[in-house]
């Protein structure tokens, strides 16, 4: 769903440039929080690359139409809501300065679409749900898939309403929502799916680090003539962790590294949703050159590499890198901010 230059007016993209500065600033204030301690930064920095490597990987949802995941979602329940929309805003700086990826005079559209809609939205929903479920592991995946599903059609919704503001071209407002909104519930499926399958493996050994699921407890058991029975005990104990954080952090960047450098090459190849309605509905009749189309890395190539595969993995590779530096650059910045006390 990254909108190209030329798809919203000047105006409108300035105001979305605002909203986009607004919200940034508010989620820098709000992740001091959220990062309560320095070895979250790197975590972070790992969600940030790991949505990276995930939306490069496009899968089918109808006839000559793709779609990838935006990532809010899965960003608000790992690390937060507010540290989530700096996430997903590191991921569309890095694709739109080097990849070619989403315009530049449209990185504002973007972030507010993308990064705080996908996010508000289906934090929102998470804890709603949350509120009323039993507080355990399923309940916390279960509610993470409801909720991803939910934000990508809302995110069309947001979409449509800034086309209806400032769009470019003369296109029927109606036929855009039905077409965005339409294709963008099956691709909201995709994007529950992967959600809830990260989560819930992730919960599953370091349910400590999932900021969603914080808090989550459950019931003590004893075993008593072989059998396990549940302790006789108002306070259940917190879930035990599995695994180290730096044996997590080296299976998400490894994780990231083969989705990214290998598995994206046998990624779909049709439009995605935003794509394939702007082609079919004439949306793009605008469109313009992107400032970065020069770049060695436009298109999720390297320049000059001619085997396919191997430029594709080159490309995907050095992305997951420079994100995962990038955003871990500026979440320890964040944190150490949190920790430098105000000056009278």
């Amino acid at each position: 769903m990254h909108v190209p230059d030329g798809f919203i007016n000047a105006p409108t993209s300035a105001v979305t440039g605002v909203v986009a500065a607004g919200a940034l600033a508010v989620s820098l204030r709000g992740a001091r929080r959220e990062l309560g301690e320095e070895r979250a930064a790197p975590l972070a920095g790992l969600v940030a690359a790991f949505i990276f490597a995930v939306q490069m990987l496009n899968f089918p949802v109808a006839a000559g139409t793709s779609g990838h995941l935006l990532g809010g979602a899965l960003a608000a329940i790992l690390v937060g809501p507010y540290t989530a929309v700096l996430c997903v805003s590191v991921v569309l700086l890095m694709q739109g300065v080097l990849f070619a990826d989403g315009g530049l005079t449209a990185l504002g559209v973007n972030i507010t679409d993308m990064a705080l809609t996908t996010t508000v939205v289906s934090y929102a929903v998470f804890r709603g749900l949350l509120a009323v479920l039993p507080r355990t592991r399923r309940s916390v995946t279960a509610a993470s898939f409801v909720a991803a599903l939910v934000s990508v059609p809302a995110a069309a919704v947001v979409f449509t309403l800034i086309y209806a503001v400032g769009g470019t071209t003369n296109v029927s407002l109606g036929k855009v929502a039905t077409a965005m909104i339409g294709v963008h519930v099956l691709i909201g499926i995709g994007e529950a799916v992967i959600t809830a399958l990260t989560v819930g493996a992730v919960v599953a050994v370091r349910p400590d680090l999932v900021y969603g699921a914080r808090g989550l407890r459950q019931r003590l058991r004893l075993r008593v003539n072989g059998e396990l029975v549940d302790a006789p005990t108002d306070a259940p104990a917190p879930v035990a962790a599995r695994t180290s954080r730096r044996t997590l952090w080296i299976t998400g960047l490894v994780t990231s590294l083969v989705l990214a450098g290998f598995v994206s090459f046998y990624a779909s190849a049709h439009p995605d949703g935003l794509e394939k309605v702007a082609h079919d509905q004439g949306i793009d009749k605008k469109a313009e050159r992107h400032a970065s189309a020069d770049s060695p890395l436009a298109d999720y190539g390297v320049r000059d590499v001619s085997d396919a595969r191997l430029s594709g993995g080159l490309a995907g590779v050095i992305g997951v890198g420079v994100t995962v530096v990038a955003g871990s650059a500026v979440f320890w910045a964040v944190r150490r901010r949190r920790s430098v006390p105000a000056e009278a």
